[in-house]
């Protein structure tokens, strides 16, 4: 697959309300490049929620849903139903992809209930989890998404505590142990991989999931044009590994010629800016090295057992 195959159609207008630099808006527009035809969106309340639809208007060229916050899952899974019941009955004739969108704190925490419920129950629909690892919208509170040591505003850094005390959590491992048809992790710095994964998405016989790192400016204090460096430095440091999960079978699909050390990722970032200044905390920078380095390991023990 090439950078020119891709459709020239734009299911996500220009001239919505996202930050620049924002790295969700770059990556719903790549997502939706991969569908030939407009799916039915349930979009939760969100960044991309309420920059892209302030009443009267609209940036979406498809069917689209807001469901409250915690109920993306949800709301997607009685879509799919309803579809299956109306085709059932002959009222319906074309089946149309269910694609439910939600933030890290609508997926992590607040919406993950629903979202286990509907891949448990085997809904045949597509959950993207866009994650900029914390409740942006409302003012950057930590969510389960946050990494240690990152500053939020209900994290904050100072002479006692530096930053989110506890592990980022490993929603992937959550997602896969349904033991669904299809999940990944993907990243708008590798738009080559996030196609070829989101086309397996929308073949997939049942519930698929991917995860998206989105970078925010706004929240990770960083200067809009290094959004795609900071995807791909996230990528290279293993700080968030691009990999997929297709029936249990687990591959690695961007695999680093060189491993950077996790100072690359998060030295630009004023979230981490305290982890440098006055002085460099090089206590909890080992820390997170070496929790970065169990977890690569661990995945690419996982992929040759698989």
């Amino acid at each position: 697959m090439a950078l020119k195959s891709l459709p020239l159609h734009e299911y996500l207008s220009p001239g919505h309300r996202l930050c620049a630099g924002c790295g969700e808006g770059v990556t719903i527009r790549q997502i939706l490049k991969a569908f030939d035809e407009p799916p039915i969106i349930c979009n939760a309340t969100s960044c991309l929620e309420v920059s892209t639809t302030p009443f009267p208007y609209t940036a979406w060229r498809t069917p689209w849903i807001h469901p409250a916050f915690e109920c993306t899952g949800a709301v997607a899974a009685g879509i799919e139903a309803a579809q299956k019941a109306l085709i059932r009955k002959g009222r319906k004739k074309k089946w149309n992809v269910v694609l439910g969108l939600a933030g890290d704190g609508g997926t992590y925490d607040i919406g993950l209930q629903a979202l286990s419920g509907a891949l448990e129950r085997g809904h045949k629909f597509i959950y993207v989890c866009y994650t900029n690892d914390a409740y942006m919208n409302t003012g950057i509170q930590r969510s389960g998404a946050t990494p240690k040591a990152a500053w939020t505003t209900t994290s904050p850094a100072g002479r006692v505590i530096p930053g989110k005390t506890e592990w980022q959590k490993d929603l992937m491992k959550i997602v896969v142990a349904h033991d669904i048809p299809y999940a990944a992790t993907v990243s708008a710095s590798y738009p080559m991989d996030l196609q070829r994964k989101m086309r397996k998405t929308i073949q997939a016989d049942g519930p698929a999931f991917i995860l998206a790192l989105s970078p925010c400016p706004r929240g990770w204090r960083t200067p809009p044009h290094l959004t795609i460096e900071l995807g791909r430095l996230a990528v290279q440091t293993c700080m968030f590994p691009l990999y997929e999960v297709e029936n249990g079978q687990y591959r690695v699909t961007m695999k680093p010629k060189r491993k950077l050390p996790v100072e690359y990722y998060l030295r630009p970032q004023g979230r981490f800016r305290h982890l440098f200044t006055p002085k460099t905390r090089q206590d909890i920078i080992s820390e997170i090295q070496a929790h970065v380095d169990k977890k690569w390991e661990e995945l690419q023990r996982l992929e040759q057992l698989t």
